[in-house]
C-alpha cells in the first residue's frame, strides 16, 4: 500500500495537485499513510475507516492555512495514537489583470514570496517582457477570456489593475465564478461601490461579492507604486493565514488536537 501513496504523492507533486498527506505516527498500524486530496478522493489508509473519515475532516482545513501539525486521536480501545498531517501545496499563484505601473514592483515582490506569477492585459504595449522581465508568463488577451484557459485554484491569487470595467468586470465574471483564493480589485470606495452595483445586476450574490477585496490592499498609507504593491501582497498574505476575511486564529496551538470516537 505504502508504495501505491507514493506514487500516488509523487503524481499529485508532479501535476501541481493540492493533497495532504497523513501518517500514523503513534500507534498501529505505525506508518500507515493517507492520502486526501482537495477534491474528497483519498488512497490509502490509516487502518481504520472510522479513523480516515475523521482524518479525511481534518484534513480539510489545511488546504486553506498549509501549515502541517500532529493531532492526537483516541481510539474506541481508549488507546491514544498520533497523526502528522502534512499538507503539499502548489507554488501560490498570482494573476494580475491590467499591466499597469503598480504591476510591476507587485510581480518582481511576488517572485521573491515564490509566487508563479502570470500577467494578463489586451494592450501589447503595456505587457511586455521589457516591463514584466520577473513575470512567468505574459499573456497579451482580454482578461476574461485569459481566465478562462486558466487553472484557478484555492493556491490562485487574482489581482485586477484595470482600472476600467470593460477589462475588469468580465475578469470579475470569471473569478467570482472560480475557486480562487483571493480576488482583489484597485479603486476607490466610491469606484468600489458602482463596481459592486454593476455586479449585483449581472445576477452575484452577496457572498460572491463579499468574496471581494476593495479598495485593494491594506490601508498602509501607501502612495507609490511599490507601496501599494506591498499593501496588496500583505492583505493576500493575512487573507492566506486567516487574519482577514475571518475570525482571527492562532498561529499555533498549544498542543495537538483531541478527537474522540476514532
Amino acid at each position: 500500500m505504502s508504495a501505491i501513496v507514493f506514487t500516488a504523492l509523487r503524481e499529485a507533486l508532479k501535476n501541481e495537485e493540492a493533497v495532504v498527506s497523513a501518517t500514523l505516527v503513534s500507534g498501529e498500524p505505525l506508518g500507515a499513510k493517507l492520502l486526501v486530496f482537495e477534491d474528497g478522493r483519498t488512497i490509502g489508509s490509516l487502518g481504520s475507516s472510522e479513523l480516515d473519515a475523521i482524518v479525511n475532516e481534518d484534513a480539510r482545513s489545511l488546504f486553506e492555512s498549509g501549515e502541517p501539525t500532529i493531532r492526537t486521536y483516541r481510539t474506541r480501545e481508549g488507546q491514544e495514537i498520533e497523526v502528522f498531517l502534512e499538507p503539499h501545496l502548489p507554488p501560490r499563484h498570482l494573476v494580475v489583470i491590467g499591466a499597469v505601473h503598480i504591476a510591476v514592483p507587485l510581480v518582481a515582490m511576488a517572485k521573491e514570496l515564490g509566487y508563479r506569477t502570470t500577467v494578463i492585459d489586451a494592450r501589447e504595449f503595456f505587457a511586455t517582457r521589457e516591463r514584466f522581465p520577473h513575470a512567468d508568463q505574459l499573456i497579451v488577451a482580454w482578461p476574461d477570456e485569459a481566465l478562462l484557459g486558466l487553472k484557478i485554484t484555492p493556491q490562485t491569487d487574482i489581482v485586477i489593475l484595470a482600472h476600467d470595467e470593460k477589462f475588469e468586470d468580465p475578469a470579475l465574471h470569471v473569478a467570482l465564478r472560480s475557486r480562487a483564493g483571493y480576488i482583489g480589485a484597485i479603486g476607490s470606495r466610491k469606484t468600489s461601490q458602482q463596481r459592486l452595483e454593476r455586479l449585483r445586476r449581472a445576477g452575484f450574490s452577496e457572498e460572491q461579492l463579499a468574496r471581494i477585496h476593495a479598495p485593494i490592499g491594506i490601508d498602509i498609507g501607501a502612495k507609490t507604486p511599490g507601496e501599494i504593491a506591498v499593501s496588496i501582497l500583505a492583505e493576500i498574505i493575512a487573507v492566506r493565514r486567516g487574519r482577514i476575511g475571518q475570525p482571527l486564529r492562532p498561529a499555533k496551538s498549544a498542543a495537538p488536537v483531541a478527537r474522540e470516537g476514532a
